[in-house]
């Protein structure tokens, strides 16, 4: 079975959270760094990867973010910062610049 992951991700002055759900993260993080697939997230420059976690099927995944969007602010914040007390973006490294250039270009996962 399929594995599942939530994630929270941000902009660069952490002002907009954003919760999604996804079964493939390195490539929906992609998309997200590169403008693509969303346009709230496009519109608001989420790109940082705040927090995620892997769940064991999609659809405890889709359970689990259906709970976060239902958290106040501050608890996604304090669930974050449980595990990233920097608030580093998490996949700061795990693309170069030639991927995501390529990825810009061509849209190709």
């Amino acid at each position: 079975m399929k594995k599942g992951f939530i994630y929270i991700i941000t902009n660069k002055n952490k002002t907009t959270l954003y919760i999604g759900v996804t079964s493939n993260l390195e490539g929906r993080i992609l998309q997200h760094k590169c403008g693509v697939g969303s346009i709230f997230t496009s519109k608001y420059h989420l790109t940082e990867l705040m927090y995620f976690e892997e769940l064991d099927d999609i659809e405890s995944a889709i359970r689990r973010e259906k709970q976060l969007k239902n958290w106040h602010r501050d608890w996604k914040w304090n669930l974050i910062q449980s595990s990233n007390q920097q608030l580093r973006d998490l996949a700061a490294d795990w693309y170069s610049a030639e991927e995501l250039e390529l990825f810009k270009k061509h849209n190709v996962l």
